[in-house]
């Protein structure tokens, strides 16, 4: 279920996370999504550390979706290399990059998990 004030709550987090780089221990794209969705729900799920991103955020018990059909605020993987982002709106999402979020069209997902 989604937090009543999730999209002030995930705009926040976007704002907070516009200029913050890419950290491989402290701030990757599965910390990020995992603070998008508790932005979106108000909880941390519980995830399981697998062999590959997609188990990994399959763990966390939120359906998949065809990315196309994710909205805002939902988790999507892209490859090329692995990396988890959020739906920004109908065609964006944002992923941690070297200086910041960085933005791409939802079409390069492969996976998207519906939150809430």
């Amino acid at each position: 279920m989604r937090h009543p004030d999730w999209v002030v709550r995930l705009a926040a987090l976007l704002r907070a996370a516009e200029g913050r780089a890419f950290d491989a221990r402290h701030w990757n794209c599965a910390l990020f999504a995992l603070a998008a969705v508790e932005a979106v729900t108000g909880e941390r799920p519980a995830v399981r550390v697998l062999p590959d991103l997609a188990a990994s955020a399959d763990s966390a018990g939120f359906p998949r979706v065809a990315p196309l059909r994710a909205g805002m605020g939902d988790i999507v993987l892209a490859p090329g290399p692995d990396r988890l982002g959020v739906v920004l709106d109908a065609g964006r999402v944002a992923f941690v990059g070297p200086r910041g979020l960085v933005r791409a069209p939802l079409t390069l997902c492969t996976i998207a998990w519906r939150i809430g």
